[in-house]
């Protein structure tokens, strides 16, 4: 794990402007490391939903997210995590994980703007969303592993 961590390290770089505003204004952006089940790591950069107000608005009304990019929902602890897609335009895959990283479930392909309820089979810290296609093109399932280090866990 040290090792994937310096690994995480060399790759933090300035993020360049993502080209949606209103998401900057909203989220900090940061990087996570996704260690595929195929034993390949993929760098994604992410938006960081911390505080229940950010968790809310996710990515409701985003109209286009780029290939590499996603939003990463953290909790302040393990919970039962249930989403919906209300006001969400772009269909997503969700990647569940536990406090340690490693995925719980992935749900591909959500319909958006649909109200059903999609959760995590067992409680989670975190959920992933990744554009439509993504967990499927890159082997995100159970056995892959999410890698993050924040620099605050300013939860409320």
């Amino acid at each position: 794990m040290t090792r994937l961590l310096g690994l995480l390290g060399a790759l933090l770089v300035t993020l360049p402007a993502s080209g949606n505003e209103e998401l900057d204004a909203l989220f900090d952006r940061d990087v996570l490391i996704i260690e595929a089940s195929q034993h390949a790591c993929y760098r994604i950069d992410i938006y960081v939903a911390l505080t229940n107000a950010q968790r809310s608005r996710g990515l409701m009304f985003v109209r286009e997210l780029p290939e590499t990019a996603g939003m990463l929902f953290v909790y302040p602890g393990d919970y039962v995590v249930s989403m919906w897609m209300k006001n969400t335009f772009i269909p997503l895959d969700m990647v569940f994980a536990r406090t340690d990283g490693t995925v719980t479930n992935v749900i591909r392909d959500t319909e958006p703007q649909s109200l059903t309820s999609l959760a995590s089979t067992e409680p989670v810290a975190f959920v992933l969303e990744l554009n439509a296609g993504t967990a499927e093109r890159l082997i995100i399932d159970e056995n892959s592993r999410l890698f993050w280090e924040p620099a605050h866990r300013d939860n409320e």
